[in-house]
């Protein structure tokens, strides 16, 4: 099985940036005990936006991720720190170099 890539963007709000830089490094410590994730990522960008990377063995793993208690309690509160949803794009390797 592939490889499985994404990308998420975040645009929190001013007032919420702390208590959302919190949330999203809580998932980056547990994210990266998963056994299937090989990446994870966090970024930041000129305009205080944040971007996280992830790398996950398969598709399989990254359900498997979905699943997970800290992901499901991410989930439910993360839309009220942010301006705007959640940008999410899944990618699948074409031609990657191993």
């Amino acid at each position: 099985m592939a490889r499985i890539v994404v990308f998420a963007s975040f645009k929190p709000a001013p007032s919420t940036r702390d208590e959302f830089i919190a949330l999203i490094e809580t998932m980056v410590d547990k994210s990266r005990q998963e056994p299937g994730c090989e990446r994870y990522d966090l970024y930041e960008d000129e305009n205080a936006g944040l971007h996280l990377y992830e790398v996950y063995a398969d598709e399989k793993a990254l359900q498997e991720h979905r699943e997970t208690e800290h992901y499901v309690t991410y989930r439910a509160l993360v839309d009220d720190l942010l301006t705007e949803g959640i940008h999410v794009t899944i990618l699948k390797g074409v031609d990657v170099a191993p």
